[in-house]
């Protein structure tokens, strides 16, 4: 079981991290808000929330976020899923920093009743300018699953990201996420996920986002396909 003592370490050293009580020297919450509800021909309901919260103590970068996608068609569920995550930085440099993450993920709808990953790794910023930011960063993970079917199984992954974003004139942004994840066991097994996202602010506060996110699984559970796509448009609040 060395698999789960490597994500058991490194959900202490985040969470250990998080706790940390000095003041802060920049903090940020924002809050993203979907929703639609139709009724007479058509019956609906979806809903995504997403929320994320940031905090620098020190060298210490702290982040916290989650992500709920739900949707009902003439009273039946036909879309849920689950995200969250934890994740303290130390930074090396200002270019250089190292983490700790821990993450937990559900969608029944791709065969996933449960999904805990966390592990070390290393984060490089690539670019650093007024209007564009560019990083990579890898590492390896420890895995926990069980699928809808109730097969448990722990493994080792190596993890790589990288994370771009753009400021247009006017405070616009557009951001890309890229994250693969490969199964050192079984190398077949990798997982591949992108969200794009453009956010276009109203006022100092709120803005409209609109997101793309493409999720590839090489090895889906028996009876699901292998790529889930998900357009969500909504409302963004910064505090």
């Amino acid at each position: 079981m060395r698999t789960l003592g490597l994500a058991a370490a490194a959900a202490a050293a985040a969470l250990a991290v998080l706790g940390l009580s000095p003041a802060a020297s920049a903090q940020q919450i924002t809050v993203d808000l979907g929703f639609v509800n139709a009724s007479g021909n058509a019956n609906f309901t979806s809903l995504n929330l997403g929320e994320k919260l940031s905090d620098k103590v020190g060298r210490v970068v702290l982040t916290q976020n989650g992500k709920v996608l739900y949707g009902r068609t003439d009273g039946a569920t036909t879309t849920e899923s689950y995200d969250g995550g934890a994740r303290a930085q130390y930074e090396l440099t200002k270019r250089i920093g190292l983490y700790a993450l821990l993450v937990f993920q559900r969608d029944p709808f791709a065969g996933l009743a449960s999904r805990w990953l966390g592990g070390p790794g290393v984060a490089v910023g690539l670019v650093q300018s007024a209007r564009d930011t560019l990083s990579i960063e890898s590492g390896v993970t420890s895995t926990r699953e069980r699928n809808t079917a109730n097969f448990t199984q722990s493994f080792a992954a190596a993890r790589s990201a990288v994370n771009f974003k753009h400021l247009f004139a006017g405070k616009s942004f557009v951001t890309e996420a890229l994250e693969w994840v490969a199964n050192l066991e079984t190398m077949d097994d990798q997982r591949l996920s992108s969200e794009t996202a453009l956010t276009a602010p109203l006022s100092r506060q709120i803005g409209l986002r609109v997101s793309y996110l493409i999720r590839s699984d090489n090895q889906p559970e028996p009876g699901f396909k292998k790529t889930d796509r998900i357009l969500t448009t909504g409302v963004q609040i910064a505090f």
